[in-house]
């Protein structure tokens, strides 16, 4: 008689900024999980570690994360310098984690670490190497800031082609090796999403419940959100760059003809007034050229941008079925 699959070795990556007041009752609840615990779908699962990553907040969550690491041998502290922000952070802690999956989660107390259960069943159900948190309910952040996340999302999926910028989610869970990886490659300012999104081969989202942000507001204000939006409209590729590309050799091609028409305007005295005809056919062909320069300039600039994010010609990884996605085959 075989034995059962073994347990999925989960890793849970917590960036901190503001968190000395939520990430007590967190960590309480991530603690059910360390024993085997079992996913609607009937796998088993277990949470053996948490990374909470210090981003040197100004509430005094270092020293909450010091209580928690002495009171708990598998939370683990991840300190950094100084404040990077969100997506670096998590990173940070990823880059740590030795989890067959890695789980990231927001420190408020939004995410209810009983759905990872749910998200481990839609992964291992569509084989998908990242699972995203879909919210069945309306985000706690007003109306305005709703329309707005939705607006820009909507934008960078037409600017980066393979990133479904609707599924971003801070909760969600990532194979182990990919996520590694990922922080391993991705350069400084990179949209953690969108890096994932370049070598995933699989996304896909899972129905979840958000709870409130517990005693908190949110530590997003209007500059930061802006921030974050053109992080992710500069992180989604060379898209605009190619934009002026095509632009450029629009004019090339259009020039001559505009020249043209003009041309046989002044022929047939449609154009009367002296030296405007001239003086266009200039302005079209000097404005083409221009355009086409900078179109040149722009492929060479998306060829250096895409070397600075870091994005890898190729990302090796081990079967499939020797990996945590082929556990219920096994």
């Amino acid at each position: 008689m075989s034995s059962p699959p073994a347990p999925h070795v989960v890793s849970v990556v917590v960036p901190v900024y503001q968190g000395a007041r939520t990430l007590p009752r967190l960590v309480g609840e991530l603690a059910a999980s360390r024993s085997p615990r079992t996913t609607p779908g009937g796998r088993s699962y277990r949470v053996e570690e948490v990374l909470l990553v210090d981003d040197c907040g100004p509430d005094g969550s270092d020293a909450v994360i010091r209580t928690l690491a002495a009171q708990h041998d598998w939370v683990r502290p991840v300190w950094l310098s100084r404040n990077f922000g969100q997506h670096a952070a998590t990173l940070a802690g990823v880059s740590a984690s030795g989890g067959e999956w890695v789980v990231t989660m927001d420190e408020d107390g939004q995410h209810d670490p009983e759905d990872i259960g749910v998200l481990l069943d839609v992964a291992m159900d569509e084989q998908a190497d990242v699972v995203y948190a879909r919210a069945t309910n309306e985000p706690p952040h007003g109306t305005a800031r709703n329309l707005a996340s939705r607006s820009a999302k909507r934008l960078v999926e037409r600017l980066a082609r393979g990133a479904r910028a609707g599924d971003f989610n801070s909760f969600r869970l990532v194979l182990g090796e990919v996520a590694r990886s990922v922080a391993a490659y991705a350069g400084p300012g990179i949209y953690l999403d969108v890096a994932i999104a370049w070598v995933a081969r699989r996304t896909a989202t899972a129905p979840v419940a958000m709870r409130s942000e517990g005693e908190r507001s949110s530590g997003y204000d209007a500059r930061r959100l802006v921030s974050h939006f053109w992080r992710l409209v500069l992180s989604s590729g060379t898209t605009p760059l190619r934009w002026v590309s095509f632009t450029g050799a629009a004019a090339v091609v259009l020039a001559p003809l505009v020249a043209v028409v003009l041309a046989l305007g002044r022929v047939v005295n449609q154009w009367q007034v002296p030296g405007w005809t001239s003086t266009m056919i200039l302005l079209m062909i000097a404005t083409g050229a221009i355009l086409f320069a900078l179109g040149v300039i722009a492929e060479y600039v998306g060829m250096a941008v895409n070397m600075a994010m870091g994005k890898p010609l190729y990302l090796p990884v081990r079967d499939r079925r020797d990996g945590p996605l082929g556990r219920d085959g096994a």
